[in-house]
């Protein structure tokens, strides 16, 4: 018996999604730029090469379904572990077995890891030998950016895929499928707007929409024709789960990158649907806050001055009010961040100040800047000849700042934006010049 066949007896008493399981590389649905036969991997695998891989991509997109065709493809003898079970010494006894298959059958195994970024360095270590030499084809599957997760070492000796989530068009596929499998259309037995409302639900996770539909079959078998679920109806059954989101995962850091460059780039349209997406995923409010203060002085800074103390005042209400009614402190202030102008200029004022520093090290203090709180230092001619700007009509005199031996551009130049631009028009008026238009 292989992989995929079974009994009728045993085949009906399987899970809906063992039914369903694609047999081969051509029944996989969604990936077709990764796997179909005009792509280079496709290709590839369709010509007998099979190289290690790392499958990267959200929940439900078929990674462990390409991991038993491609054994099946290529009559390899498959090995399924969890990167959570495996330790150091299950590994070395699954790569002694591959050498011994490969050496006396002149067999490949595939040994398919799931949540391969759970490997320590020791554990992927162990594997490194096994796949150089052939007695394991690697087929990792993991939701994190194996960039981030794995060694350089085992990296490198395997080709990273990217599985992409599965569309409403591919999902409706899955649902023939089913339907053939029930011999019952699912308009039958749910509502146009709760098949809607399911491909919606399902966020294309293919794993999610077959348990639903299996449950969805199973409630409804015994119902008579004309007695549709509605949207309520549904959402009840399937007890609907929040959004897929995990604080220490990569979809974090990519929610909060997307969510701080919509602000900065003034739509708070994706601003603020980044912002709900984090907050019903379950997002500290105490994070995204402290990141919009940051924000209001990085990308804002002068051109609105107010940004900040908005910022601040957020952040003071979320800690004071907490969650749900937190959210709403959280939009505001983020739909302010995103309309106002934006400048970096004070930013890259310091960015310039530290490059400086870092150039030419411990100047002197000019002498007349320096304080002459002593006899020593009076003596020494700290303080002298220093011009007190409250003295002169516009409140500047000319007078040098830095040490002496720097010959710099300014540091600070702010910008025709926002409030900016009547800093750099007062500067210029301080200083006798027209004010720029």
């Amino acid at each position: 018996m292989d992989l995929f066949s079974s009994s009728n007896a045993a085949l009906s008493s399987s899970p809906l999604s063992e039914i369903l399981r694609p047999k081969n590389l051509d029944e996989i649905i969604g990936q077709d730029k990764t796997l179909g036969p005009k792509s280079k991997l496709g290709q590839m695998l369709r010509k007998g090469y099979l190289p290690s891989l790392i499958i990267w991509g959200p929940p439900g997109t078929g990674k462990t379904t390409f991991a038993l065709a491609l054994s099946q493809h290529f009559n390899a003898h498959f090995e399924n572990i969890n990167a959570v079970d495996a330790g150091a010494k299950v590994l070395r006894e699954v790569g002694e077995k591959g050498r011994d298959r490969r050496l006396q059958f002149q067999q490949k195994t595939v040994l398919f890891v799931d949540e391969i970024h759970r490997f320590n360095k020791a554990q992927q270590d162990v594997l490194l030998p096994f796949v150089e030499k052939g007695d394991l084809v690697l087929v990792g599957a993991t939701t994190e950016n194996p960039s981030y997760e794995l060694n350089r070492a085992l990296l490198s000796r395997c080709r990273v895929v990217v599985f992409e989530r599965l569309s409403e068009e591919d999902l409706s596929k899955i649902v023939l499928r089913a339907e053939s499998h029930y011999k019952k259309p699912l308009e039958r037995i749910l509502t146009k707007e709760a098949i809607n409302n399911l491909l919606e639900y399902s966020d294309g996770d293919a794993r999610r929409l077959i348990n639903s539909l299996e449950i969805l079959y199973n409630f409804t078998k015994d119902q008579e024709d004309g007695e549709r679920l509605d949207v309520n109806d549904m959402r009840e059954l399937l007890q609907q789960n929040p959004l897929g989101y995990d604080k220490s995962s990569e979809m974090h850091y990519d929610l909060i990158s997307a969510f701080i460059k919509s602000v900065r780039g003034s739509d708070p349209d994706a601003a603020v649907y980044y912002l709900a997406r984090m907050i019903d995923g379950g997002e500290d409010p105490i994070f995204i806050a402290r990141r919009l203060i940051i924000l209001a002085s990085e990308d804002i800074g002068n051109a609105d001055p107010r940004a900040i103390s908005v910022a601040v005042s957020g952040l003071q209400a979320v800690e004071a009010i907490g969650l749900p009614e937190g959210a709403i402190t959280l939009s505001q202030v983020t739909t302010y961040l995103a309309c106002c102008p934006k400048s970096n200029a004070s930013y890259m004022a310091l960015n310039n100040a530290r490059a400086l520093v870092e150039k030419t090290r411990t100047q002197p203090v000019p002498l007349h800047l320096r304080s002459a709180k002593t006899a020593l230092a009076k003596d020494l001619g700290y303080g002298r000849d220093y011009r007190y700007p409250h003295n002169y009509p516009t409140g500047w005199v000319e007078q040098n700042y830095l040490p002496e031996e720097l010959e710099t551009e300014p540091l600070y130049e702010p910008t025709n934006r926002g409030f900016e631009k009547n800093i750099r028009d007062y500067l210029n008026w301080m200083k006798g010049q027209k004010p720029e238009k």
